[in-house]
């Protein structure tokens, strides 16, 4: 029986190093999309949008030809992350206006039709896509990713479980994407249910230890799923060469004072967790199918989910869990120097998340979707 390289035999899966993070570091992802200033439909110009900016860290191109991911440095605090990302998005928002477009950020764009898009040449762009087929094709989704540094390899995995538990906060408050193909889906995130159509994405397995990843990436590869650790696509998983715990659960967000309440609040569960670990503390967990169901809930219900809050199956409504999650991190914001971000949390489900927004302009303008593209546009102000 043949083994991978640097494997001791069948049994034993290589090690993976774990990078760790002597202190817990931000990094944040911004997807936008490039959409028309006329039509308002997409525009698959961002490889020249990049090219005009040049090389940089901080702008990279996506799966489409529609999208410009903008990516912050390592930071340390939250409002340090959210001055790298408008450092940034000035000179690329100029750029893109110059050549007639506008940055758009949703969990889908309202009116775009998926067969329209063209797809960023590369290898691994092209083999997802011979691999994924039309599921792979019908990926119109912008997110947005956030980055935590963890010490050591071995928290790494019971703070991923624990943090599921949170995810139907995360998703509920981010939820962007009602829309799909001119039609309400009549979803909160539409988005979070396209993703998780693909083979390797959606909710992580429910891990305890570091050599348990390590078994499980062993055997992806080993059966072809996989070539590489990035192909492994979980809604919260590792990045060891970084040394961070990455969350993916978040729809694309239009304005940057609701991305760095977001930011917090991810910023301020992770170090909680981390640091209940570290005090000997078993952390909380909940079965699967309890995990499952909140994430169908939040993306169905957004900010009108009742959702599951452990083990003994107890429900309450999301908004109200998050009345008292939010008071018992304000500690743990000001260590974080992130007090003000995550009290601009309860804004966003107290005025309306974007979802809602972009429901109400449409209820408003007679069905008018460039009018909730407009609006959405609108919203980014740096």
């Amino acid at each position: 029986m043949s083994s991978l390289p640097g494997s001791a035999d069948s049994h034993t899966p290589p090690r993976i190093d774990f990078a760790g993070s002597p202190r817990p570091t931000l990094g944040v992802e911004w997807e936008f999309a490039l959409v028309d200033a006329r039509t308002r439909d997409l525009s698959n110009e961002a490889a020249a949008v990049i090219a005009e900016i040049g090389e940089t860290p901080h702008v990279h191109k996506e799966l489409l030809r529609n999208t410009v991911e903008v990516v912050t440095g390592v930071c340390d605090t939250v409002g340090e992350a959210m001055d790298d990302l408008r450092s940034t998005l000035g000179p690329v928002r100029r750029i893109v206006r110059d050549r007639g477009m506008e940055l758009f950020c949703a969990g889908t764009h309202p009116f775009a039709e998926w067969e329209s898009q063209q797809l960023t040449e590369g290898q691994r762009y092209a083999e997802l896509i011979k691999r994924t087929q039309w599921w792979g094709r019908q990926m119109l989704i912008w997110g947005v990713h956030v980055h935590v540094g963890i010490s050591s390899a071995h928290k790494v995995m019971p703070i991923i479980t624990s943090l599921l538990n949170q995810y139907p906060h995360l998703l509920a408050l981010s939820a962007s994407s009602p829309y799909w193909d001119g039609e309400d889906t009549g979803y909160a995130s539409n988005r979070a249910m396209m993703f998780q159509q693909l083979p390797t994405a959606g909710l992580p397995f429910h891990f305890q230890k570091w050599s348990h990843f390590e078994r499980f990436v062993y055997d992806q590869r080993k059966t072809g799923i996989i070539d590489h650790m990035n192909e492994i696509r979980w809604d919260i998983r590792p990045s060891p060469h970084l040394g961070t715990i990455e969350v993916r659960i978040f729809d694309g967000v239009s304005n940057i004072a609701e991305l760095g309440a977001l930011v917090a609040l991810t910023h301020c569960l992770i170090v909680d967790l981390d640091r209940r670990l570290d005090a000997g503390e078993q952390l909380p967990t909940m079965p699967p199918w309890h995990v499952q169901e909140n994430k169908w809930r939040a993306a169905r219900y957004g900010l009108d989910a009742e959702i599951i809050l452990d083990a003994d199956s107890n429900e309450r409504l999301v908004t109200e869990d998050l009345d008292d999650l939010l008071n018992r991190l304000e500690p743990v914001a000001a260590s974080l120097n992130c007090a003000d971000e995550l009290a601009r949390v309860a804004d966003i489900y107290t005025l309306g998340g974007s979802y809602q927004r972009q429901r109400r302009v449409a209820e408003e303008t007679d069905g008018d979707l460039l009018q909730v593209v407009d609006a959405l546009v609108s919203e980014l102000e740096l």
